[in-house]
């Protein structure tokens, strides 16, 4: 068994990007969606929630219930595809184009140095949590898990968990949302 699991959502309609499947968008020859997963790729398993595609390494498919239904549903439903064995699991949008196995590790990292914390995620240069970009104890999120996940803010669950900051380096927070994101991922992948 893997030191971790990972959940990667990868579901929503990518509506500011006009509706286009964004996670299939190359970004340094790359897509979006095989460039967070490479972050994880020492993950064991590796679920990602959301329509299947294809993928540079395989992985564990399933679908949030209801559909639609946001990202803690999302969460919900990678959680329920982990061994109950699972301990320790990154929690990941899709979208993510400067990820890396060194970001993984160093939220690994946070979250032994504090035994007692319920996860660890990053901080943008802004100093605002990025939720979708952490690493957690498997137990505190399905402890967490509200009985009716359906369109609630998955912040409003993760948050009282009060996790770890480990601010991010460079772009690594960046997510791609806009066109502007798009460029701007352009202009800084390798």
């Amino acid at each position: 068994m893997a030191e971790f699991a990972a959940v990667v959502l990868a579901g929503g309609r990518a509506r500011r990007l006009g509706g286009v499947d964004k996670l299939l968008l190359p970004i340094g020859g790359r897509t979006l969606l095989d460039r967070t997963l490479d972050a994880v790729a020492a993950a064991d398993p590796l679920v990602v929630v959301g329509p299947p595609r294809t993928t540079a390494r395989p992985v564990r498919w399933t679908a949030e219930d209801p559909p639609s239904g946001g990202p803690l549903a999302g969460l919900q439903a990678g959680l329920a595809q982990l061994p109950l064995e699972t301990r320790v699991v990154a929690v990941l949008a899709g979208d993510h184009p400067h990820l890396t196995p060194a970001t993984i590790t160093r939220l690994l990292d946070a979250l032994r140095a504090v035994p007692e914390a319920a996860g660890a995620v990053l901080s943008d240069p802004g100093e605002r949590l990025q939720w979708l970009v952490g690493v957690w104890r498997a137990g505190a999120l399905r402890e967490a898990m509200p009985a009716d996940v359906r369109n609630r803010p998955l912040r409003a669950v993760l948050a009282p968990l009060a996790p770890l900051t480990v601010r991010a380096v460079e772009a690594e927070a960046s997510d791609v949302d806009t066109p502007e994101d798009l460029r701007r991922a352009h202009g800084t992948s390798e």
